[in-house]
């Protein structure tokens, strides 16, 4: 399949030599193992990949969020998993655009060099779920230093990240006057906290993806670590959901590729009755259906991000790209299983492995429902519907 020349062309060509090294085999095997592509994650951060946003001044690439999407697209287009990294993307967005010139001369250097990791974002509780205005763990300022207590959930790449961007609450949610209001944003040292008044219970899942249940008791996070203004967390959040939605979006087209590329050759290959089947309408069709969605979510996407680079509101475009990319990954994921028909159930066609992956994204990071929800709110003027 041909990309139409961009900009970004170099980056695509780079990044897929670099996934050549790791083929399907390789995935499968992680997969099989329900491990963790270290061999991968070490490949792309010595080549400098997942330190692209971090600016040149602090070992970076200074690239933007379009490039960064790029990248994603491109691990998810050559068969592999842009989950196991995605997190060191928006999460450093976060330490980039609300962090302290001190905060970022201590920590940048670093993760520019691969020698830290800030895979993980703590948000989700167990009581709350996507009303992230109703979480509970609180975070009490007391000499210097803040205790946090509380409980979070769904909370990715914890067992492999150095640091974890915490959301938490710095004024309860009683008395504030607006619920958005009064949570702050923290980066927790994980290497300190885990053992010392952080503990960490995995949750198996369907995706080889490592997500865990955190409980915090008396956990210590010095007074520096807090990011931005104490209770202006939540704005600070929004800044980098909107780049971890896009990322997603970025993925899910690089998903859709792979199951049109896939389901295209098997239907070019695949003879029947004397003829390949995807001389049959009947299977070319929903192949050019699917090939199509991605192409248009795909669009969406590089317009969220570029509103992102732009320092532009992009919230309504991040939302609409990842659900466009979402639906188009999942209708060619199922077009693809369904052209290889039996032989899309067995592992070792990769089909099923990425079916699972690129299911997850109906339902996380953030529900279609809850995008329908903000786009008749706030695009449409409707009234709030929770």
């Amino acid at each position: 399949m041909l990309d139409t020349p961009d900009q970004h062309q170099d980056i695509r060509d780079a990044v897929r030599d670099l996934c050549r090294q790791f083929p399907d085999a390789y995935f499968r095997q992680i997969d099989a193992q329900r491990g963790y592509p270290e061999a991968f994650v070490d490949a792309l951060i010595g080549a400098g990949w997942l330190s692209a946003m971090i600016p040149e001044e602090y070992g970076g690439s200074g690239l933007g969020l379009t490039a960064a999407s790029v990248i994603m697209e491109e691990i998810n287009r050559s068969g592999g998993n842009a989950g196991a990294v995605h997190g060191q993307m928006y999460n450093m967005g976060t330490l980039l655009r609300s962090g302290s010139t001190a905060q970022k001369a201590k920590y940048l250097p670093d993760i520019a060099a691969g020698r830290l990791r800030i895979q993980s974002m703590a948000v989700t509780e167990p009581g709350a779920g996507t009303d992230t205005t109703r979480i509970k763990t609180i975070a009490l300022k007391k000499d210097g230093r803040y205790v946090v207590n509380g409980q979070k959930v769904w909370i990715s790449r914890v067992q492999h990240s150095d640091l974890m961007i915490l959301l938490a609450r710095t004024t309860p949610l009683a008395e504030v006057a607006k619920k958005s209001a009064g949570m702050s944003i923290f980066i927790v040292d994980l290497r300190q906290a885990i053992g010392n008044g952080l503990s960490v219970q995995p949750i198996a899942n369907m995706v080889n993806h490592e997500t865990n249940e955190l409980f915090f008791d008396n956990l210590e996070i010095p007074e520096e670590n807090l990011i931005g203004e104490e209770g202006k967390g939540f704005r600070y959040l929004l800044e980098g959901l909107n780049a971890e939605r896009a990322l997603i979006a970025a993925e899910c087209i690089g998903d859709g590729y792979w199951f049109v590329d896939r389901a295209s050759r098997y239907a070019r290959e695949r003879v029947v009755f004397d003829r390949p089947i995807g001389q049959n309408q009947g299977v070319q069709f929903p192949i050019a259906d699917a090939f199509i969605e991605v192409e248009a979510a795909n669009l969406m996407r590089f317009k969220a991000c570029a509103l992102f680079d732009a320092l532009q509101p992009c919230g309504a475009e991040a939302n609409m790209a990842k659900y466009l990319a979402a639906k188009a990954a999942w209708e060619a994921a199922n077009v693809c299983l369904q052209t290889h028909g039996g032989f899309g159930f067995a592992t070792e066609y990769d089909i099923e492995r990425k079916f699972r992956e690129t299911r997850l994204y109906q339902v996380a990071p953030i529900s279609t429902n809850l995008i329908f929800s903000y786009v008749a709110e706030h695009l449409l003027g409707l009234p709030r519907s929770f």
